[in-house]
């Protein structure tokens, strides 16, 4: 696959999506980069803004098996990964798989669960597999979880541990719509009863595995030239060196914002990456890893102004 057909499969997905979903385009953009650098995306913001609509379209238009678990509090992590059950009738163990087997999954509301059921996800995202009582197994090779969040201000949330953050390629804050898309949501959904499949809604499928694999290989051998890489590490290892941050980003948040930008610049067309791709994908990476320092906080400073600030004080090769 060439990067202009990675350019045209992406078009034809992000159609199928907007048959379902008004607006939110660059969250579907976002995810798409994610799908095409093998990582994951959390999606925060308020109810009723799409976020669980956005991921089942997106599964569908790009052709993966989707599941779903309702994160809740008294949620275990044998929920999600499965147990080996005892069987009465045949005196054996059987093996009950999770709903974590699965291509996308959908983490809703992924902070009204504990850590300890959070991290449930840890060696999923991580490795692709999951171990039940001592058996490593084996997800789907385009594994991808889709996690929704409430913000943090809401009650009966509890907030990812910093692994599990690290764990995301992106973080997302899924706004309330223009004014003109809340009109078109109104007049579009508000004569339904019901929510509805995005089936219903005429989103068909676009892509299957062998399309999907190839075009993560195609965005593998997108050229990213030693000043780029130098740009990358200049941004992450900036991170570490500001005053208003008590813990600035791991050098896997670096290696992820390569294959984000090789990712972005094969959406784009081209088979080369450019400073702007990582400017574009930088603050969407980085606001979920970095922690504001106490005074920081108590200045009223934001993670969004830190990253920006740091983008702009990292010169950009030419």
């Amino acid at each position: 696959m060439t990067v202009a057909q990675v350019q045209a499969l992406a078009g034809a997905i992000r159609e199928e999506i907007a048959k379902a979903v008004v607006g939110q385009e660059a969250t579907v953009d976002l995810m798409l980069v994610a799908l095409f650098a093998g990582g994951h995306i959390l999606l925060e913001g308020p109810p009723g803004t799409a976020k669980t609509l956005i991921a089942h379209s997106f599964a569908r238009a790009v052709g993966l098996d989707f599941g779903r678990i309702q994160f809740t509090p008294d949620l275990m992590p044998g929920d999600i990964i499965g147990a080996n059950l005892f069987n009465f009738q045949t005196s054996t163990f059987t093996l009950t798989r999770g709903p974590i087997f699965t291509e996308l999954l959908l983490a809703d509301e992924i902070n009204r669960t504990p850590p300890k059921t959070q991290a449930a996800l840890l060696e999923a995202m991580q490795e692709r597999t999951v171990t039940i009582d001592g058996e490593s197994l084996p997800l789907s090779e385009h594994f991808m979880v889709v996690a929704t969040q409430n913000p943090i201000e809401q009650q009966g949330v509890y907030p990812l541990p910093e692994a599990q953050l690290d764990r995301f390629l992106f973080k997302q804050t899924v706004d309330y719509p223009s004014a003109e898309e809340e009109r078109r949501i109104i007049a579009t959904h508000g004569a339904r009863q019901a929510a509805m499949e995005p089936a219903q809604w005429g989103v068909e499928r676009k892509a299957d595995a062998g399309q999907i694999a190839a075009a993560i290989a195609c965005v593998g051998e997108v050229k990213l030239v030693d000043e780029v890489i130098d740009y990358i590490a200049g941004l992450i290892r900036g991170t570490r060196d500001v005053a208003d941050l008590e813990t600035g980003a791991s050098p896997r948040a670096g290696a992820m914002l390569a294959g984000a930008a090789r990712a972005r610049a094969a959406l784009d067309g081209r088979d080369f990456v450019i400073p702007d791709d990582v400017k574009a994908l930088a603050p969407a990476l980085l606001r979920h890893r970095l922690i504001l320092s106490p005074a920081a906080e108590i200045n009223g400073r934001l993670v969004e102004d830190v990253v920006t600030g740091i983008i702009e004080a990292i010169e950009a090769p030419r």
